[in-house]
């Protein structure tokens, strides 16, 4: 029976790829990536024969790509799903085609790995019994502050993506709407210039202002729990 492999591959240092993403890499008739010129990399660090099919799968593409990796699956091909980093779906394309698999009764595994949540959170230094995944806060600032407000009243550790050039505006807002909390920013995870700044977001905020940083960013903010905010930092009650 054919299988849906969703393949967890590095977020940055490629030693982080499992033994078993190796050997199904090597092994599926076809791949379908998010980037073929990024999996081109790891496939060739690893000597890992290119399969006979490769093709791109991205968000500009999903429904036409998903509709040929169902096709490949119900002629008894397996196929292999990659991102650029870390774990399809997750921020990332692949949602659609999991849940056609799925629906479709064919078999999907996943191949656990590098991802960059849990590595910002364990990296920040805050609680991780209980986290809530934020994925890209919206854009414009109205809709940046509405979108964290929904989580001010939550105790649980929020873990966010962004782009460099809006860390700074993302930890305002952070700081307008939930006080002033324990928070970290991740840059350059697991890569050769990985960069974690700690502190409170009135810090943090001054500190990325204008900063001209590059690459991914993952930031951790604390939740709702006197321990991680600076008493008389609270946020205003809205009138």
């Amino acid at each position: 029976m054919s299988i849906l492999y969703v393949i967890a591959t590095p977020i940055g240092n490629l030693e982080d790829v499992s033994y078993r993403a190796v050997r199904v890499l090597g092994e599926i008739g076809a791949l379908a990536c998010e980037d073929t010129r990024r999996t081109r990399i790891l496939l060739d660090r690893y000597q890992i024969p290119r399969p006979k099919t490769l093709f791109s799968y991205h968000e500009h593409n999903e429904e036409r790509a998903a509709r040929r990796i169902i096709g490949l699956l119900e002629k008894g091909t397996s196929v292999g799903l990659v991102t650029k980093a870390g774990y399809p779906g997750v921020s990332d394309p692949g949602y659609r085609v999991i849940s056609q698999a799925v629906e479709r009764g064919f078999r999907v595994e996943v191949l656990p790995g590098p991802g960059a949540v849990e590595t910002a959170l364990v990296l920040s230094g805050l609680p991780g019994v209980s986290f809530t995944f934020k994925g890209f806060a919206p854009r414009t600032p109205k809709r940046r502050r509405d979108f964290l407000a929904t989580e001010k009243d939550l105790p649980h550790t929020l873990v966010f993506f962004e782009s460099p050039h809006r860390v700074g505006a993302l930890l305002a807002d952070a700081l307008e709407v939930l006080g002033n909390r324990k928070a970290a920013v991740c840059v350059e995870i697991t890569k050769m210039f990985e960069q974690v700044e700690r502190g409170y977001l009135a810090e943090l905020a001054e500190r990325f202002r204008e900063a001209g940083i590059k690459g991914e960013v993952t930031v951790v903010i604390a939740g709702n729990n006197p321990t991680f905010i600076r008493q008389g930092d609270e946020p205003a009650d809205p009138a």
